[in-house]
């Protein structure tokens, strides 16, 4: 109890004001504990906008090299089909030169045998 008839007035006075200070000090602590939350939640959020930009940072990383490697299979088997290409047009050539050879001579055979 906080004021009794029976006590003297500056008792009275004595344990308003320390009352008044028990609060002053409870208003203060929880001031300090609300700012001590405030800075921890802070702390927590950057620390889970770092951990979210660095798991992001990975994926793109992971995805840059997955995409990399699709690339240089898709590479590789252009320049494979090239050079298969390349190797059916080096026989076609051949064929078409042994083709003109025969037929060249067949015609210049001709043209010797219709001149003798």
């Amino acid at each position: 109890m906080l004021y009794d008839k029976s006590m003297p007035r500056p008792r009275v006075l004595e344990r308003i004001k320390t009352a008044e200070s028990e609060a002053d000090e409870i208003i203060e602590d929880a001031k300090q504990a609300r700012e001590d939350r405030i800075k921890q939640a802070r702390s927590d959020a950057e620390e889970i906008r770092e951990t979210a930009r660095e798991e992001a940072d990975t994926y793109e990383q992971d995805r840059l090299a997955e995409a990399r490697e699709d690339i240089e299979a898709e590479r590789e088997a252009i320049l494979e089909e090239g050079k298969q290409d390349r190797e059916e047009l080096i026989q076609q050539a051949q064929t078409n030169i042994d083709d003109a050879v025969t037929e060249t001579l067949s015609r210049f055979e001709e043209a010797i045998n219709a001149q003798t």
